[in-house]
């Protein structure tokens, strides 16, 4: 059984120390293979704020994939945002702005839907889309196929439509048949599993709240996703609880911050069933 940590929105520069003190040691208890952050890494893009969100991920350790968010790029120096809006995020986070994680039981693919151009919204190109389902139609069977953006790919309430990055029907439509299971992101700050249905195959959207950030949506706590894939996803008790399949369910857990307790806790957990040939 293989686990994914989905951090998002962890806004450094307005980062709350319990709660990233929290999220380590949830990190340190559950060893996740691979952390995912789907975008809006710091506040400003400033240097300050990404050396501290270089700090906190250096203390997740192992496999670490993230992806811009719009935050990520200079606001204010107009300059930096139009002739090297990403300088900054690849001097802490590497120069890949769409990185691939590939083990035995994930296929992880990020997408960079920030524009330099667009302050807020989001986007993809038929180039993005071609190359993620090419990624896909590579996938071994065994592997949970997840695409991460950094803007929803669908949303559960009206207000949030205008958040939808550009480009999301045809990319759900060409994900969906060339075998996505999952599809991550943030920007909302809303957490929520959707299946998307419609579609080639059905497939899920799965969304993070922000992590460690003082930015909360009304009552939404801080929040991050935990997935389990693989033989004996279900573990730690839960095979009394449930019955699952070995190897065909993948558990999707909603942790939120609580704050009496200074802990993170599992408060949603969602099993999903991918579809296979």
């Amino acid at each position: 059984m293989s686990v994914l940590l989905h951090i998002s929105d962890t806004h450094f520069g307005t980062e709350e120390p319990r709660v990233v003190e929290a999220l380590v040691a949830l990190a340190a208890q559950q060893r996740p293979d691979v952390v995912v952050l789907s975008g809006d890494i710091t506040q400003r893009a400033q240097p300050v704020q990404f050396r501290a969100a270089k700090a906190f991920v250096d203390r997740l350790g192992g496999v670490v994939l993230a992806v811009p968010g719009n935050h990520d790029i200079a606001l204010f120096d107009l300059w930096a945002r139009f002739t090297r809006p990403y300088a900054r995020y690849v001097k802490v986070l590497g120069p890949d702005l769409e990185p691939v994680y590939a083990s035995h039981d994930f296929l992880v693919i990020g997408v960079n839907t920030t524009r330099a151009l667009r302050f807020k919204n989001g986007e993809v190109s038929a180039e993005q889309i071609d190359r993620v389902a090419t990624w896909l139609a590579g996938a071994r069977a065994q592997q949970l196929r997840v695409v991460v953006v950094h803007q929803p790919a669908a949303v559960i309430k009206a207000e949030d439509r205008a958040d939808l990055f550009r480009g999301h029907h045809a990319a759900l439509q060409t994900w969906s048949a060339a075998g996505a299971d999952l599809v991550l992101g943030g920007h909302i700050h809303l957490p929520y599993t959707l299946a998307q249905h419609g579609l080639a195959r059905r497939l899920w959207v799965v969304q993070a709240g922000t992590a460690v950030s003082s930015r909360l949506r009304l009552n939404v706590p801080n929040s991050v996703n935990i997935l389990r894939w693989g033989e004996s996803s279900c573990t730690r008790g839960e095979r009394a609880m449930r019955s699952f399949d070995q190897g065909k369910d993948c558990l999707i857990e909603q942790w939120d911050y609580a704050r009496s307790e200074d802990t993170f806790v599992r408060t949603v957990v969602t099993s999903v069933e991918p579809e296979r040939a």
